[in-house]
C-alpha cells in the first residue's frame, strides 16, 4: 500500500478535499489519502479484461434471476411461488406503482444497465479504441453506481427469510442463487473500474 502525500491538484479527496499527486503504481498497490486514509485509487494490471468478463457473467445471472422462480413460501396447505418480475408486479397490482417502479430500477434496471456500459467500456479500454462516447458513458455509470441497491436489496431478503422461515416453510429457487452470484459478479466489475485509473486511461487514450 501506498501513502501519497500533496503536492499538486492531480486529484481531491471525495472525503476531505485534500489534494493530491499519484505517482506511478504497481499491480495492486492502492493509494490512500494521508489526511483521512479515504481510498483514492487501486491500480490493477488489465483491469479492463476483468471488467468485461465480470459484466457479461454477471448479465447471464441477472438474466437467470429474472426468468426463474425466486422463493416459494408454503403454509396451511397453501403454496406460492414468486418470482422477481411476479413480485414487482404485485407491489404494483396493490396501487403501489411508483414503488414497483422504484424497486424494479433499483434492483434489476439500473444494475442491468450498468454492467452493460460498463462491459462496453470495459473492451473500449482495454482494446485500446478512440471514442467519442467513452467518457460520457463513464460519467454515467459512475454516477448510476450510487442508485444500484443490489447488495441492500439482497441483505433485506436475507434478513426477511428468518422471520419468515418461522410462519412458513420457505423454499430457494434457482433466481435466489442467481441474483446472489449476480451481486456478486455486480460488486467485482465495479471495483474493477477504478475512477482515478479509468479517466486517466481515457485520457492517455484521447493525447
Amino acid at each position: 500500500m501506498s501513502i501519497v502525500k500533496p503536492e499538486d491538484d492531480w486529484i481531491a479527496c471525495p472525503s476531505c478535499d485534500q489534494l493530491f499527486a499519484i505517482g506511478q503504481m504497481q499491480h495492486g498497490e492502492t493509494a490512500r489519502c494521508c489526511s483521512c486514509n479515504h481510498l483514492l485509487s487501486t491500480y490493477r494490471n488489465k483491469p479492463y479484461e476483468s471488467v468485461v468478463a465480470y459484466s457479461i457473467s454477471g448479465l447471464i445471472f441477472l438474466t437467470l434471476a429474472c426468468s426463474n422462480p425466486f422463493m416459494s413460501f408454503k403454509s396451511s396447505g397453501l403454496e406460492s411461488v414468486m418470482s422477481l418480475p411476479q413480485a414487482i408486479s404485485q407491489i404494483r397490482g396493490e396501487g403501489m406503482w411508483d414503488l414497483a417502479l422504484l424497486v424494479a430500477c433499483f434492483i434489476m434496471i439500473i444494475p442491468g444497465l450498468v454492467l452493460v456500459l460498463a462491459m462496453f467500456l470495459g473492451l473500449s479500454l482495454a482494446l485500446g479504441w478512440r471514442n467519442c462516447w467513452a467518457k460520457d458513458v463513464a460519467k454515467v455509470i459512475f454516477h448510476l453506481q450510487t442508485w444500484s441497491m443490489v447488495e441492500v436489496f439482497f441483505i433485506g431478503v436475507l434478513v426477511s427469510l428468518f422471520k419468515i422461515a418461522h410462519m412458513a416453510t420457505v423454499g430457494i429457487g434457482l433466481a435466489f442463487w442467481s441474483y446472489a452470484a449476480f451481486a456478486i459478479f455486480f460488486t467485482l466489475a465495479l471495483s474493477r473500474l477504478d475512477t482515478y485509473q479509468t479517466w486517466k486511461r481515457l485520457e492517455e487514450l484521447e493525447a
